[in-house]
């Protein structure tokens, strides 16, 4: 039996003007939580081919301000009710089909993820129950390579399409054009790592085109959320990189 929250969408604000389009989105909004709201983000836990370190792994990049901020954006920008806090669980734990949006990143970094029979398993059911995957953060073709060699084994049958800029995954909330190019903190102003300045996104479908995985190649958008009271990381960026996951988070509830 499928075990997700029955979420209404009742009715979502969009910007307030222009102004308010271009004001970065750090603002106090505790009084729009909910202990028991009806999104809560949950961010993967998992494991690295060589893993360790003293900061835990790639998959606690920017946690968890990013997360938090990112909350933050979603009460003031739409109607959905949101817990403040993230959640953090891993790929086998079976609290994953109580939350219809996951979020994961830095999958390329420090070998690629390694993932155990059971969690390919787990995830392969709650994605094919209806559940949405969203990965963020990783750049360039050697770090593709070491992502999926192990995710490929999720779905051997399904391939990765890459999404046109006209998918309504762009038109669910914001009208996007396309995928956006988000650097990192580090990153120089119009170009992410490595000199990349061209983003896509990749996605792997169910058998009536709903969008399971949504993959952000070539782009950053936890930099995005983590810095927003940055006041040396563009504005520009920190907005594109709610509006997408504004956009990502409407599709995951409506379909």
């Amino acid at each position: 039996m499928n075990r997700f929250l029955a979420l209404t969408i009742v009715s979502l604000a969009m910007f307030a003007g222009n102004a308010a389009g271009q004001a970065r989105f750090g603002i106090d909004n505790s009084d729009l939580y909910d202990i028991a709201g009806e999104f809560a983000f949950v961010r993967v836990q998992y494991d690295s081919y060589y893993d360790g370190g003293w900061y835990g792994g790639p998959w606690l990049t920017d946690f968890p301000a990013s997360d938090e901020n990112f909350l933050r954006g979603v009460a003031r920008l739409t109607n959905v009710r949101v817990m403040s806090e993230p959640i953090v669980l891993r790929f086998d734990d079976e609290e994953i089909f109580d939350y219809p949006f996951l979020y994961a990143l830095e999958m390329g970094r420090n070998g690629g993820l390694s993932l155990s029979p059971r969690e390919v398993e787990n995830l392969r059911e709650y994605l094919l129950r209806g559940g949405f995957l969203l990965i963020d953060d990783f750049w360039g073709e050697r770090q593709w390579d070491a992502f999926y060699r192990d995710f490929s084994l999720l779905f051997p049958d399904r391939e990765l399409v890459e999404l046109p800029p006209n998918h309504e995954i762009f038109r669910t909330f914001f009208d996007i054009d396309g995928p956006q190019m988000i650097p990192g903190r580090g990153g120089r102003q119009g170009f992410g790592q490595a000199g990349i300045d061209v983003a896509s996104n990749h996605a792997i479908l169910d058998d009536h085109g709903r969008v399971m995985v949504l993959i952000n190649w070539n782009s950053d958008m936890g930099d995005g959320w983590e810095h927003t009271y940055d006041q040396w990381y563009p504005t520009r960026y920190a907005n594109a990189a709610y509006q997408l996951g504004i956009n990502y988070l409407i599709y995951s509830l409506t379909h």
